[in-house]
């Protein structure tokens, strides 16, 4: 036992190869129960802001926005980005492990359930082809054959077994002490998201700029493959990821979105790649 938990090696698959092949991969580690945490940035809530909506007839408005409906951010959060499948033996002590990483001020923890082990006898309830598509695009950029569950992916750069819980507390504190060159802000006014940005010092990089909506929490009762007769509870589950612009940071970066929905919504701004996630902040 390592800080409470068991480690569990994960699986792999070739998804390069004319076959899927699973196999065993990983090292020890343990969670950090002592991470550090930084102190809370402060949240700016500017009641009575005036704030220029477009209808939908296409006409200015002017909308008052109120207190409540505002949460700002500097985009500091570190991201991560767990991949899991419900048909994954490995997966569980992972996705407790996500569960643990929310109550950190520091992270913004998502959980992207992959389709690719469905064959193994259960169907994931919440896998999208776009995930594991997404996954399979961060082994791309790494020249990399494989893809495996649990994995979860660092700052859009550093990709870990899933369960490695002291590898990948290690790799959140060094993700958390770089500097961001991006501040982030986001403003929700009904059912419309006000994403704001900019880089400190400007730069002629080009990012994407991705809203990202999840669910807080859903527990599943698994019947059949490697996780049957267990009741799992799954955090911060990804339902969608959408790419809604290009932004070229030479300047400030204004666009009202639409996110309707009691669902939770983050915006993370990334190299293309998919490569470094320069910001990033959620409406909690």
């Amino acid at each position: 036992m390592h800080g409470g938990h068991r480690f569990v090696p994960s699986q792999n698959l070739d998804w390069q190869g004319d076959r899927a092949l699973a196999r065993w991969k990983g090292n020890h580690g343990e969670w950090d129960i002592q991470m550090r945490q930084i102190v809370k940035a402060a949240r700016a809530l500017r009641a009575g802001s005036i704030l220029l909506v477009m209808s939908a007839a296409g006409s200015a408005t002017i909308a008052a926005a109120q207190t409540a409906d505002i949460t700002a951010d500097t985009g500091g959060a570190v991201v991560v980005e767990l991949y899991t499948s419900q048909g994954c033996s490995s997966c569980p002590p992972a996705d407790a492990l996500l569960e643990q990483m929310m109550s950190d001020p520091r992270v913004l923890a998502l959980s992207m359930h992959v389709d690719y082990w469905d064959y193994l006898g259960w169907k994931d309830k919440f896998a999208k082809p776009a995930f594991t598509a997404r996954q399979k695009s961060y082994a791309r950029a790494a020249g990399d054959r494989m893809i495996y569950t649990p994995q979860m992916v660092v700052g859009g750069i550093d990709r870990l077994v899933g369960n490695d819980a002291g590898a990948v507390a290690a790799t959140i504190r060094a993700h958390a002490a770089v500097p961001r060159t991006v501040r982030l802000t986001l403003t929700r006014v009904g059912d419309r998201i006000v994403i704001r940005a900019v880089a400190v010092p400007p730069t002629d990089r080009s990012f994407r700029v991705q809203l990202v909506r999840y669910r807080d929490k859903a527990t599943v009762a698994i019947e059949r493959g490697e996780n049957a007769g267990h009741e799992i509870t799954y955090r911060n589950v990804v339902t969608s990821w959408e790419h809604v612009a290009d932004w070229r940071a030479t300047g400030p970066f204004e666009l009202v979105t639409p996110a309707a929905g009691a669902e939770g919504a983050a915006v993370i701004i990334q190299a293309d790649g998919p490569a470094e996630i320069v910001a990033a902040a959620a409406l909690r």
